[in-house]
């Protein structure tokens, strides 16, 4: 009977993973390299068991071996296209999750759900959505490296990759875009009060005329302010923690007044679709603009406040470096 050395386990192991017409020649070839390091071993005092033991020691991992041997790879995602995947996915997560979450809400606000479902449900579906993201996004990067596709960004990198330089958001352009939009937006409020939205409907006004004078007054003042931090921001020469604090105090400030005036009825004209619209698809029209206006202005406020507060740390992290 003849029993298997550890030479012959650790070549049998190695070889397992090796493609079939490379097997003969690689396996003579890791024998002869562990027969010539016992030797040197037992040319130096040691006895042959011990010998065998320690290359094979020294060898490590037979399948990690085999890996060398062949060129296989041992990870998911080298280091060729990690950055691709990586730069994709944060890309893919950023559009794809709030439109699921938005969508997803929306439907069951619809539906006539209550609060707990349709944050349940928004949640489920952002995990969901991420979760097939990732997957499909990596399992597209595995399969072009298996393949042996190059990358996105063939050739040796030169500074022409360098991206352009992110902008501020504290310029004079930024400030004078910014009381622009803000004149634009009173503009429209005083249009609809005193002219109204639809030529073939004159004086129909698409806000509640209940929201006058004291709720369209507290808005003009908080976007009077709101033109005031454009201008501190473009005195400053950039966004501070301060300055990103106020920013977010304001988009407060006209978010929760206004969701809360939405919730109650009492920020849309009742009468405006059921006005232009003519049966009971009014008042359908009436609650789905309704949900999307209150979705917009949740959104609007988590980006501007989001945005502001990430340029300001920004600004601290790079003056930071230069001190």
């Amino acid at each position: 009977m003849t029993t298997d050395t550890l030479t012959d386990r650790y070549v049998d192991a190695a070889m397992r993973t090796v493609r079939e017409d490379q097997r003969a020649d690689l396996a003579t070839e890791l024998r002869g390299s562990i027969d010539d390091q016992i030797e040197a071993r037992i040319a130096e005092g040691a006895d042959p068991e011990s010998a065998e033991r320690a290359v094979l020691t020294n060898l490590g991992d037979p399948d990690l071996l085999a890996a060398g041997y062949t060129g296989r790879q041992l990870h998911l995602i080298g280091p060729r296209y990690y950055l691709d995947w990586w730069r994709l996915l944060k890309l893919l997560l950023w559009i794809v999750l709030p439109c699921a979450a938005f969508g997803v809400a929306l439907g069951q606000v619809l539906s006539g759900a209550t609060v707990g479902e349709t944050i349940g449900s928004a949640v489920v579906a952002v995990l969901t959505a991420a979760l097939h993201v990732t997957f499909w996004t990596t399992l597209v990067f595995v399969v072009l490296e298996r393949t042996g596709h190059e990358s996105m960004e063939t050739g040796p990198w030169t500074p022409d990759r360098l991206p352009e330089p992110r902008q501020r958001g504290a310029g004079l352009g930024d400030m004078i875009a910014s009381i622009a939009f803000l004149l634009i937006m009173a503009g429209v409020v005083l249009w609809d009060h005193f002219i109204g939205l639809v030529p073939t409907e004159p004086g129909l006004s698409f806000l509640d005329d209940g929201l006058w004078p004291w709720w369209i007054t507290a808005l003009f003042a908080v976007m009077a302010l709101e033109a005031v931090l454009a201008i501190a921001v473009y005195g400053v020469g950039r966004w501070t923690v301060p300055l990103a604090v106020a920013n977010g105090i304001l988009n407060l400030l006209i978010a929760v007044p206004a969701l809360w005036l939405l919730g109650t009825g009492r920020l849309l004209n009742p009468d405006f679709f059921p006005t232009i619209i003519e049966g009971s698809d009014g008042a359908e029209v009436q609650t789905i603009i309704a949900a999307i206006i209150g979705f917009a202005i949740v959104a609007v406020a988590i980006w501007d406040t989001t945005d502001a507060a990430l340029k300001a740390a920004r600004a601290r992290r790079a003056s930071a470096v230069l001190d």
